[in-house]
């Protein structure tokens, strides 16, 4: 059964090549950085071994109704997906519903993410590929300043955050935030299982929101 190897693990988990800069050069020029899977990225910040992805499920006939990682109440038969189990696998939501496609499709979703100054706030631009073919998104942006951590559309608004997949599962958008985005802030990307946006709310999270990208600017 295919598992995603360690080169790959340690580039989704790296900065795009040539991308390091020092934080004061952010005003000068753009920073860009390579988008992680959440699941590595949470369960590396949560000190989970092994990882998983506390937004989507597979199944285990002998789990138990349980709360997750990240506070996700998901129904017996069901567990987190595991990061380093089989990919050729269903995924899920929290309630058992299929989502349409294999573990190994989830994790491939790749993301690039240029960040610059644009008066009060920040030019954010991502292209995006390998994610669900005319899947439905949102970006919305980590406040790891607040406990527990909040979340807040991109733009501030809830309005020009959304975007749709093309058939190829590729995209591509601009947004800009109404404040600069810093090191206390994260740029997520959400997709849609119920193929709708939420406005200001991210929706459920693991049932019809799940986390699947994040790009953390560097101290």
């Amino acid at each position: 059964m295919p598992l995603i190897s360690r080169r790959a693990v340690l580039g989704a988990s790296a900065l795009a090549a040539g991308a390091a800069m020092l934080p004061e050069a952010h005003a000068a020029a753009p920073l860009r950085l390579r988008f992680k899977l959440h699941a590595w990225f949470f369960s590396h910040e949560a000190h989970i071994s092994p990882p998983v992805d506390p937004q989507v499920f597979e199944v285990d006939p002998h789990a138990p109704a349980a709360v997750g990682p990240q506070g996700i109440r998901h129904v017996a038969g069901f567990r987190p997906a595991l990061f380093f189990g089989p990919h050729d696998v269903g995924v899920y939501n929290a309630l058992g519903t299929p989502l349409g496609f294999t573990l190994a499709e989830w994790f491939a979703a790749f993301g690039l993410v240029s960040i610059a100054r644009a008066g009060a706030g920040s030019r954010v631009a991502c292209r995006f590929r390998h994610l669900r073919p005319n899947g439905v998104y949102s970006l919305f942006e980590n406040h790891f300043d607040q406990k527990p951590v909040g979340f807040t559309p991109l733009d501030g608004t809830g309005t020009r955050n959304n975007f749709i997949a093309d058939a190829n599962g590729q995209a591509a958008i601009v947004v800009e935030t109404p404040a600069p985005t810093t090191h206390e802030n994260a740029v997520l990307l959400v997709y849609h299982s119920d193929n709708r946006s939420h406005g200001m709310e991210r929706g459920e999270p693991g049932v019809t929101a799940h986390h699947q990208l994040i790009a953390r600017l560097p101290a």
